[in-house]
């Protein structure tokens, strides 16, 4: 699994700050955009990971899990 890395973040942020300061450049803009895309992406990817690793269970200890999510959990063939 991909990783948002400390290089990637340092790069967004100044970046960003150069944009409030002085602007940007239109390679920059893309350069900037990109980051924002690929950030967000492996964002989502470790997010649905984290989801599908939930078991809800009840008071009672029954497992509660949805059937959404459960379904979310198999392998696809």
């Amino acid at each position: 699994m991909e990783k948002i890395t400390d290089e990637m973040i340092a790069e967004i942020n100044a970046l960003a700050k150069k944009s409030k300061t002085e602007g940007l450049t239109e390679e920059e803009k893309v350069r900037q955009q990109e980051l924002r895309k690929e950030y967000i992406r492996i964002f989502r990817s470790g997010f649905d990971q984290q989801l599908k690793s939930v078991k809800i269970v009840d008071p009672n200890g029954n497992d509660v899990t949805p059937q959404k999510l459960k379904d979310a959990k198999k392998p696809l063939n």
